[in-house]
């Protein structure tokens, strides 16, 4: 069978793609949604380490490229739970300096990886904010949300339209709206070519269409220029134009090393803040949205309370009713009867 993704080369960015027209995504989301699963499906190949596991088996940023049926190449960079909130702040700006450089040209669409078989909870949506606060609030106009294991909904005959139908909480509602509600359905476990191939182009039409809303240019923030013109990108992965001697290889190495820790200490630094800026602003949100789940339910207890009382008042009304039409009917029988009474004694008199 023919696949619909032709390989070259392998990680690293190591090889020259052919083509001079390139795209790049970077895998986001909670460890354990699938994100080096997903990773491989967009490649048609097992590149990045995939396994059914609760905690991370990515242990770094990778990169992977691939080139199109169309002739355009796509670079793929998983990401080691970049945004988990257990992560420490050390760990996140390594590996967000290291996700930057090797997206050197800028990010074309952001992978959110969420999956079906779990929530949507609030690990995601401080994933959001935390992208947001490193890239800057537009970068959410370049988000994509992939859903995984699309296997489950097949096997329950269901569509993602079903399940987002069914299963949609208040915090996932909110993330498809903040992207334009930009989604794809992904069953990395399949093996007909035709889904495989078809679940890919519905993704890429979703890239392409972000890019060229975007004035066909990828994101590029501060940190990607910064980096750029910095020596921090050389110390990651250029190799040295000529051969030096012991000494001066030696110094520029020092000179570089010292160049990334300062650099690598300003991101810590940086991330530190802007975690504890997420923390707060989750913690607000979540706050915010327990108050409007806990003024609508007294709203509702108001309202069943209301019905209650209503349907209390019916009854004794009713019930009074019934007993004020007693006494009536008791007069109006008292009434004819006395009239009967004194008729028979008139005509009595009479005779």
């Amino acid at each position: 069978m023919e696949n619909n993704a032709i390989e070259f080369g392998d990680a690293g960015g190591s090889s020259s793609p052919p083509s001079e027209v390139v795209k790049t995504v970077v895998l986001v989301g909670r460890t354990s949604n699938g994100k080096s699963a997903t990773g491989n499906s967009i490649l048609g190949r097992r590149a990045f380490k995939s396994m059914l596991r609760t905690t991370s088996v990515t242990s770094t940023c990778e990169m992977h490229t691939t080139l199109l049926e169309n002739g355009h190449n796509l670079v793929v960079i998983d990401t080691p739970g970049l945004f988990d909130c257990s992560a420490k702040p050390e760990f996140i700006g390594r590996e967000i300096a290291k996700c930057i450089n090797l997206a050197k040209d800028g990010i074309h669409a952001i992978l959110l990886v969420a999956s079906v078989r779990t929530r949507f909870s609030t690990k995601e949506k401080a994933s959001v904010l935390m992208l947001q606060a490193f890239f800057g609030a537009n970068i959410i106009d370049h988000m994509i949300v992939v859903f995984t294991c699309g296997d489950d909904l097949e096997e329950n005959e269901e569509t993602l339209y079903d399940f987002l139908d069914s299963d949609c909480d208040q915090h996932l509602k909110e993330t498809l709206r903040m992207c334009g509600n930009r989604c794809v359905l992904f069953n990395n476990k399949t093996k007909d070519e035709v889904q495989k191939s078809e679940q890919l182009k519905q993704l890429l039409a979703l890239v392409n269409a972000g890019v060229d809303k975007n004035g066909g240019k990828p994101y590029i923030s501060k940190q990607f220029v910064e980096l750029k013109t910095g020596a921090k990108s050389q110390f990651f992965y250029d190799a040295p134009a000529a051969k030096v001697n012991p000494e001066e290889e030696e110094f520029k190495f020092e000179e570089l090393q010292k160049s990334y820790d300062e650099h690598l200490k300003r991101i810590t630094e940086t991330v530190d803040l802007k975690l504890k800026e997420c923390s707060d602003k989750l913690a607000q949100q979540i706050a915010e949205l327990k108050l409007k789940e806990s003024s609508d339910k007294i709203a509702q207890q108001i309202a069943e309370r209301e019905n209650i009382r209503l349907k209390a008042e019916i009854v004794t009304l009713s019930a009074q009713l019934k007993s004020d039409d007693k006494p009536q009917i008791v007069v109006e029988s008292s009434n004819a009867w006395r009239t009967s009474c004194s008729t028979i004694c008139s005509d009595e008199i009479k005779r």
